[in-house]
């Protein structure tokens, strides 16, 4: 493993970046912490390592960073990917709080925002689009702007093109620990824009730091950011 430290973030560079974040989650799981859960296959292999690790999930609660408007059966719906991942495989399942997308995105957005009042993430695992977009935050969205509310709904900006509900920048900032996984060279553009060049809106994930904040990457997806 290669630790180092860009713009405040520590990077971490290793063979099974899924395994070290699943690792993280557990940890987490295993003292009753709120826990922010995303989509996406990097994240999902996470959540299995999580569950192998630590099969019971007491008195954990689990959020969503970001949901896509399709019912929780959908194979778009990141719901069905943690279901599938972690819930199924565990002896006792955390207290889950799903996104009601089916009420449409803003009606769930303006419920979620509620539910979420007083609520301090403890941890939340993050991934990173191609084009820089965390969450269902997408370059230059107004959501980026947004100060007030903890979650709003949002216009799709990468496929799958349907309607989001997403955390908004102050609530991942009052994240305990966010944590970014990002794997493959797809993503070394986005990587580098994220942790190594100024922040922008036009890369969502460079504007979004929680009270900590760690990069789990492998060398693919670090290979643009500068040596040394």
């Amino acid at each position: 493993m290669a630790i180092r430290s860009l713009r405040g973030v520590a990077i971490h560079i290793v063979q099974e970046p899924a395994r070290l974040a699943g690792g993280w989650l557990a940890h987490h799981a295993s003292e009753r912490a709120h826990i922010g859960l995303s989509g996406g296959n990097t994240v999902g292999e996470a959540y299995e390592f999580a569950a192998a690790q630590l099969p019971e999930w007491h008195g954990a609660h689990a959020w969503f960073g970001d949901e896509r408007a399709v019912p929780p059966e959908h194979e778009h719906s990141n719901y069905r990917l943690v279901r599938e991942t972690l819930l199924d495989r565990l002896r006792v399942p955390p207290v889950v709080q799903r996104v009601e997308v089916e009420l449409g995105a803003p009606e769930a957005a303006d419920r979620y925002d509620r539910q979420l009042e007083g609520v301090t993430l403890d941890v939340a695992l993050n991934g990173i689009g191609s084009d820089g977009h965390t969450a269902s935050l997408f370059p230059n969205a107004p959501a980026l702007e947004d100060h007030e509310r903890r979650a709003v709904a949002a216009k799709p900006g990468f496929e799958p093109f349907v309607d989001r509900v997403t955390l908004t920048p102050p609530m991942f900032a009052r994240t305990r620990l966010l944590i970014y996984l990002v794997t493959g060279e797809s993503k070394a553009e986005a990587v580098r824009r994220t942790f190594a060049d100024e922040s922008s809106p036009e890369t969502p994930a460079s504007l979004l730091r929680g009270v900590e904040t760690i990069a789990i990457l492998d060398a693919a997806a670090a290979s643009q950011l500068p040596q040394g």
